[in-house]
């Protein structure tokens, strides 16, 4: 997988490209992480990636050129690469998105500024915009990490244990179940039974009860769209029971 980052701050992505999962992807040879200097592609003196916007306002719009000039520099077709713009007009990212681009060879990750980059990139060349939220940010610089930690994680070999990935919160529609480990008693804060009985069977669906349980109280909008079986709904009754 390669990711390429346009940005005018290339040396914000140094550190943590040497840390966690990106670094372990990266010494690994599965991931590549080439940050582009959109200041390279200018044109003037004092190497400028902005100006006002037509028809006046607030703020500073990204310049068209250096961004063309840096996305025709990798020499990419459609078929090689999708190109994506951190915006917050965009689709809001989640896991089904972060598996779709995981099945793609090379991202292409324009990192916006100021009030945002001239429509007519985005028009023509950009293949999704995507936002990690609805607030604001100075830059696409923190999203661009943000979609490249989630996408990396997805790509085999990159987390050692393929469930990992396949276990985590959202990957199956629902939040993670409670997660406990040494020492048995803490503080007299007990490890639920079940998990020290050795009893795969009731550990699993103690695990997918918990796992619904959280869900059905943190984020009851996911069970909407949530892949349930039948046990699942027996679960998720029994659970409401309780609740009331």
């Amino acid at each position: 997988m390669i990711f390429d980052i346009l940005t005018i701050f290339p040396d914000f992505f140094r550190s943590p490209l040497r840390e966690g999962v990106l670094h372990r992807g990266i010494e690994a040879g599965l991931i590549s992480v080439n940050p582009v200097n959109l200041r390279d592609f200018t044109s003037d003196r004092h190497r400028t990636t902005d100006d006002r916007p037509f028809g006046g306002g607030e703020g500073m719009v990204m310049k068209p050129e250096p961004i063309l000039r840096a996305l025709e520099s990798l020499q990419i077709s459609p078929s090689d690469a999708k190109v994506i713009l951190m915006s917050p007009r965009g689709r809001v990212f989640d896991q089904s998105i972060a598996q779709e681009l995981a099945e793609q060879g090379r991202l292409v990750i324009i990192c916006g500024r100021y009030e945002g980059i001239d429509q007519r990139i985005s028009d023509h060349c950009v293949d999704m915009e995507l936002s990690i939220g609805d607030y604001i940010l100075s830059g696409g610089e923190v999203a661009a990490l943000v979609v490249m930690e989630a996408v990396c994680r997805l790509v085999p070999g990159v987390l050692g244990c393929g469930d990992s990935a396949r276990n985590d919160s959202f990957s199956n529609g629902i939040l993670e179940h409670p997660h406990y480990t040494r020492p048995r008693s803490f503080r007299g804060w007990e490890v639920p039974q079940v998990l020290l009985s050795g009893d795969h069977a009731a550990i699993a669906k103690w695990r997918r009860r918990e796992a619904l349980r959280v869900t059905m109280c943190r984020r009851p909008d996911l069970l909407e769209r949530a892949r349930l079986d039948p046990e699942d709904l027996k679960l998720l009754d029994e659970l409401r029971e309780e609740k009331h």
